[in-house]
C-alpha cells in the first residue's frame, strides 16, 4: 500500500470493511456539530433594496454601496434603534450591501430574531437614502441650494442690464454703436451657455432622489451556517478523517508484503505460495475481554487493506501446492527429521495453512505413499510481541508460515532470533493467501478438521527475544 496509487476500489474497500466504524465515527461528528451549533446562537437575514433613478456607472454603483456600509450610516441607524448593548461597530460586522442590476443597491442586514433584522435592514436603508441626498446637495441646508439660484438669478439680472444698456447705446450706425451692441449680445449669448451648462451639471436635473422599494420582508428561515448544517458539516469531516486517515496509516504502514522483503527480514528463502479457503479477509485480533468485543464489534478486528480474495482454483490445486512444499523439505532435508511449523499468533490464515500443512505431512507417513520422507511437522504458535520458540528436542528445525501484508521486518526478525536462541534452524518459509470458495470433502480428513491444536506456550522452554 505504500508504493501503491490510492484508488476509488481503496476507498471502496475501506467502506465496504469498516463502515461499522465509520458510521460511529460519523454520528459522533454530528453530535460535535450539534454541540458546536450551540455555541452560536440562529442568526436571521434580510434584505431591503433602494433604487437609485438616473445614469449610473458601475464604480459609482460600487461606491454608493460601500458608503451604505461605511460608519456615518451605520452609526446612525444605530443611534436611531437605540439597542442596549449594540454599538455601531457592531452593527458594521452584520450589515452588507452589493449593488444589483437595475442602478439597485441591496443592503442585508443580520440580528438574533426576524423582528430585528428586519428593522436593522429598513433602518440601514433609510439612513442611507438620508445621507446620499445631503452628498448630493438634496438637504434641508439653505447654503448648500442657495448658491446655485442665487447665480442663475444674478445671470437674469445681468441679461436685463445688457438689454437696456444696449437699447440706451447710440441707435446710429457707427461703428462704435454697432461694435458696442454685438459686444452686449455676445455677453448675453456667453451667460446663457454658462447657465444652460450649470443645469446639465446639477445632478438633481437628472438623477432623482434615491427611494427605498418598500420594507424589507421578515425573514422565515435562520441565516447560515444552520444548526442541520453544523451537524451535517461535523458528521462529513469526521467521515473524511476517518478514511484519510486510514489511507495515511496505510501509506506509512511498515508490513512486508513481496518476498524477498520477507525473506531478508527471516533470513531464510520462499519454499512457496499455499492457498487457504476462506470468504473474507483475515482477522488478527483473538481475544476476550471488553476491548476485544469492541473491537470485533466495530469490525476493526478485520483488515481492510488486504486485497479481496480471489477465486479458488479447487481442493485438488490447494493440495497440490502442499504437497510441493513437503517435496521441497524433503529435498531441503534428505534424512527424516522433524520440524516446527512457526506460526504467528493472531494469523488466522497462517493458522490454517499450517494445519493443512501439518495434515499433508502425516498423510504422506503411510508405507505405501509415493512421496514417502517428508519430515514430520509440529505446529506451534508465537507471539509477535515477545516471541519465543520451544526448545530443540525432537524437532532440529523451523519451518515459518505466514501471511504477506501482515507483519512487519522488525516482528519477523524477532521470530528468526527466536528460533535461533532455541537452537532451531528457519529452514524455510511459506505465504499463505485466502482465496474464495469452499472446499469440497474429499476422501481424506477435511483440513479445518485436520489442523492440530498449536502447541502452548506456557510448556515452552526455549528463551525469548
Amino acid at each position: 500500500m505504500s508504493d501503491d496509487t490510492i484508488r476509488l476500489v481503496t476507498i471502496g474497500r475501506i467502506l465496504r470493511r469498516r463502515w461499522r466504524l465509520l458510521t460511529v465515527l460519523a454520528v459522533v461528528g454530528a453530535l460535535v456539530g450539534y454541540g458546536t451549533s450551540l455555541l452560536f446562537p440562529p442568526r436571521y437575514t434580510t434584505s431591503a433594496s433602494v433604487l437609485l433613478p438616473g445614469q449610473w456607472e458601475e464604480r459609482e454603483l460600487l461606491t454608493q454601496a460601500e458608503i451604505a456600509t461605511s460608519s456615518v450610516v451605520v452609526d446612525r441607524a444605530a443611534a436611531t434603534l437605540r439597542w442596549p448593548g449594540v454599538s455601531g461597530r457592531e452593527l458594521q460586522d452584520r450589515v452588507s450591501a452589493k449593488a444589483a442590476d437595475g442602478n439597485i443597491i441591496r443592503i442585508s442586514g443580520t440580528a438574533e430574531t426576524p423582528e430585528r433584522a428586519q428593522r436593522l435592514s429598513d433602518q440601514v436603508a433609510q439612513q442611507f437614502v438620508a445621507f446620499a441626498a445631503r452628498l448630493a446637495g438634496d438637504s434641508t441646508d439653505p447654503g448648500s441650494a442657495a448658491g446655485p439660484d442665487a447665480l442663475r438669478k444674478m445671470v437674469v439680472q445681468t441679461s436685463r442690464r445688457i438689454t437696456d444698456l444696449a437699447e440706451a447705446a447710440d441707435p446710429g450706425q457707427t461703428v462704435e454703436s454697432v461694435q458696442a451692441r454685438t459686444e452686449l449680445e455676445k455677453l448675453r449669448t456667453a451667460l446663457q451657455d454658462a447657465v444652460k451648462k450649470l443645469d446639465e451639471a446639477d445632478p438633481a436635473t437628472d438623477r432623482a432622489t434615491m427611494v427605498v422599494m418598500g420594507p424589507a420582508s421578515r425573514p422565515t428561515g435562520e441565516a447560515a451556517p444552520t444548526r442541520t448544517q453544523f451537524i451535517v458539516a461535523g458528521a462529513v469531516l469526521f467521515l473524511l478523517l476517518a478514511v484519510v486517515g486510514h489511507l495515511a496509516a496505510a501509506r506509512v504502514s511498515r508490513r512486508l508484503r513481496t518476498a524477498p522483503e520477507i525473506a531478508a527480514a527471516l533470513g531464510s528463502a520462499l519454499l512457496g505460495t499455499v492457498d487457504v479457503p476462506g470468504e473474507g479477509p483475515g482477522r488478527h485480533t483473538e481475544g476476550r475481554g471488553p476491548r476485544a468485543r469492541i473491537r470485533r464489534l466495530l469490525g476493526v478486528d478485520t483488515r481492510w487493506d488486504v486485497p479481496d480474495p480471489q477465486p479458488s482454483g479447487g481442493e485438488a490445486g490447494r493440495r497440490i501446492r502442499y504437497r510441493r512444499v513437503c517435496a521441497r523439505l524433503r529435498d531441503r532435508l534428505p534424512g527424516s527429521r522433524r520440524l516446527l511449523v512457526v506460526v504467528p499468533d493472531g494469523d488466522e490464515i497462517a493458522r490454517r495453512a499450517a494445519g493443512q500443512l501439518v495434515s499433508e505431512a502425516e498423510d504422506d507417513a503411510s508405507p505405501a505413499s509415493s512421496g514417502r520422507g517428508y519430515p514430520v511437522l509440529r505446529a506451534v504458535g508465537v507471539s509477535v510481541s515477545r516471541p519465543l520458540v520451544p526448545d530443540r528436542d525432537t524437532e532440529s528445525g523451523a519451518l515459518v508460515v505466514l501471511s504477506a501484508g501482515s507483519w512487519t521486518a522488525g516482528e519477523l526478525a524477532g521470530i528468526a532470533e527466536a528460533c535461533a536462541d532455541a537452537g532451531h534452524e528457519v529452514v524455510g518459509f511459506v505465504v499463505a493467501g485466502a482465496v474464495r470458495g469452499r472446499p469440497t470433502r474429499s476422501a481424506g480428513r477435511p483440513a479445518d478438521e485436520a489442523a492440530p491444536a498449536l502447541a502452548g506456550r506456557g510448556h515452552a522452554t526455549g528463551g525469548s527475544v
